[in-house]
């Protein structure tokens, strides 16, 4: 399990903690990761221009990875601009705030609908669905946005996505980097998904809850900049009452035969979210050519650059920090070169190994180490890219002490998900900000305390189980 450190992992690992702790006193990131990307490439090329090049090259590099999800926020912003100044909004959301009524009811509702979506077709386009129709609701009974993306957040990118029960992508790639058949790897994660998701969500509800009442948040809390602007009279008259009605009936009906073809179809992933983004323009669309007539033509063009520039603006401040952390992974050799030490498995997952190979060996010590290889190979954003590595590890362990080979292995899947996979990183967690008009930064700190408690938790359970 030997692994060569070198001066770039150290310098990674330091801006790491600089960036984090940057983050936790709510100041800006960007020159830091900058600095960082300067120095990692200035250590590895020697050449000051080739490392001056590598920071444009990590923009891009960081750009085309996230550009999938900056194109179905910003068409889902540009449909919901539409929707909400010709009034159809209103329409559609008002029989849920007969069934929401409460903070606390927007909050689990939300949460555990979002969770049973992503259950089949993963968080993305749940967010996508979910966000557009219940986001008002949920504000308008005393919800926050930052509360409306915790939710969203935490039960689908951290309860839904970290089980993954019914695709079961990752702990098909955990188990078998583990030698474990799927079902074993499945069967003994239900226990820590089940503690994670209820300690993380009932903490994460009590500080909401807390907060609220003292006023430290609101719906202004957090906020990055707001989708859309409340229309003015003459907008919300466009169309007629008919009209409305029609489409606050047709629009649940198309996206609910988008789920029906995803089941159908089988597609999951990014191909879910691209249906959902088409579905989203074509409602865009149509909705604008019936309500601006003449000038909808014109129209549609203005709500898309509308919805492009709050994608891009929410994504900017994103960019600098998700290019550094990609370096921790693949992206190195594609932005800086194949100029790792031999039999490097990316700067990340050589921390983890080493991490792992320094540690002795016990149940207790070896649940802790586990759940920090995997938080550490979450820390590029994926979530699922070190998995393989924490079933490896896993299966080392197991093997040291004699047992618990599936229960260290779903420990391993579920920290490096929860930290990668949406709910601290980040870039991760930007759909469910994004879509709620938070800031990204804000949304990571208040996850912070409740995903670490889950964490410390769901170690602890782990080892009696082992």
């Amino acid at each position: 399990m030997g692994v060569e450190l070198t001066a770039l992992h150290w310098i990674y690992v330091v801006f790491i903690f600089s960036i984090i702790g940057f983050m936790v006193f709510r100041r800006d990131t960007t020159i830091v990761s900058i600095v960082g990307i300067f120095l990692i490439a200035i250590t590895a090329t020697g050449s000051l221009s080739e490392s001056i090049s590598s920071i444009f090259t990590s923009f891009i590099f960081a750009i085309t990875e996230l550009l999938p999800t900056i194109l179905v926020i910003s068409i889902i912003v540009a449909m919901s601009k539409v929707l909400t100044t010709t009034g159809i909004n209103d329409v559609m959301i008002s029989p849920f705030s007969k069934l929401i009524r409460t903070p606390a009811l927007a909050y689990w509702t939300i949460g555990i609908l979002m969770m049973v979506i992503s259950w089949f077709f993963w968080p993305s386009p749940a967010v996508a669905l979910m966000g557009a129709v219940l986001l008002p609701v949920a504000i308008r009974v005393g919800l926050p946005a930052l509360g409306v993306a915790m939710a969203m957040n935490l039960f689908g990118h951290g309860i839904a996505l970290s089980g993954d029960f019914i695709i079961q992508g990752a702990p098909k790639l955990t188990a078998d980097a583990a030698g474990l058949p799927v079902g074993d790897v499945i069967s003994a994660s239900i226990p820590l998904v089940i503690v994670m998701g209820l300690v993380t969500t009932i903490t994460a509800f009590y500080f909401l809850k807390r907060d609220l009442k003292s006023g430290k948040l609101t719906n202004e809390t957090g906020l990055a900049t707001t989708p859309h602007a409340e229309p003015t009279p003459q907008q919300l008259l466009l169309l007629s009452s008919n009209q409305k009605r029609f489409f606050s009936i047709f629009i649940p009906i198309v996206f609910a035969s988008d789920v029906v073809v995803m089941s159908l179809l089988n597609l999951q992933g990014g191909d879910a979210t691209a249906l959902i983004g088409g579905t989203s323009i074509f409602i865009l669309l149509l909705i604008t050519m019936v309500s601006h007539r003449n000038k909808g033509l014109e129209q549609a063009t203005s709500y898309l650059i509308e919805g492009f520039q709050f994608g891009f603006k929410v994504f900017g401040a994103v960019i600098p920090i998700a290019a550094f952390f990609y370096l921790g992974d693949s992206g190195f050799t594609k932005i800086i070169g194949d100029l790792l030490p031999k039999n490097s498995l990316g700067i990340v997952n050589d921390l983890g190994v080493a991490l792992a190979s320094l540690v002795p060996i016990s149940k207790e010590i070896s649940a802790v180490t586990l759940t920090v290889v995997g938080a550490i190979t979450g820390l590029d954003g994926s979530g699922f890219s070190g998995i393989s590595l924490v079933g490896s590890v896993a299966q080392i362990f197991a093997t040291a002490i004699g047992a618990g080979a599936a229960t260290l292995t779903a420990l391993g899947q579920i920290a490096a998900i929860w930290v990668g996979g949406g709910t601290l990183v980040p870039w991760a967690l930007i759909p469910a900000a994004a879509i709620c008009g938070v800031d990204p930064f804000e949304l990571a700190r208040r996850n912070l305390f409740p995903v670490t408690i889950g964490l410390i938790a769901t170690t602890i359970v782990a080892m009696f189980l082992i």
